[in-house]
């Protein structure tokens, strides 16, 4: 398995990616759908939780739907075969946008 992509780092290593970013804050990220399709398709996208120094969760961001399908898993395929790379490109994006 290749621990590049979100869903093979998980598979290999048994626990979400974590990110430091450009806020100066550490983020873990997971994945979610939507639990009823709208228009007949499901949406899926990334949650990225923010740490304190305790490592106490101390809120959230969130992308917009990064895929979309006719059933949860096929919504998500895409997203956990996006590399961390990309991953943390959309954090920063979050980050950015939070800013603004």
């Amino acid at each position: 398995m290749d621990d590049t992509t979100l869903g093979g780092y998980q598979q290999v290593h048994g626990r979400p990616p974590a990110f430091g970013a450009a806020d100066g804050q550490a983020y873990s990220v997971a994945t979610f759908t939507d639990d009823v399709a709208a228009d007949g398709w499901f949406g899926a996208a990334l949650l990225f939780v923010r740490w304190d120094e305790t490592a106490r969760p101390v809120g959230h961001l969130e992308t917009d739907y990064l895929a979309l399908g006719a059933t949860p898993d096929e919504a998500l395929a895409p997203v956990l075969a996006l590399t961390l790379e990309q991953v943390k490109a959309h954090l920063d994006r979050c980050v950015e946008r939070q800013r603004a």
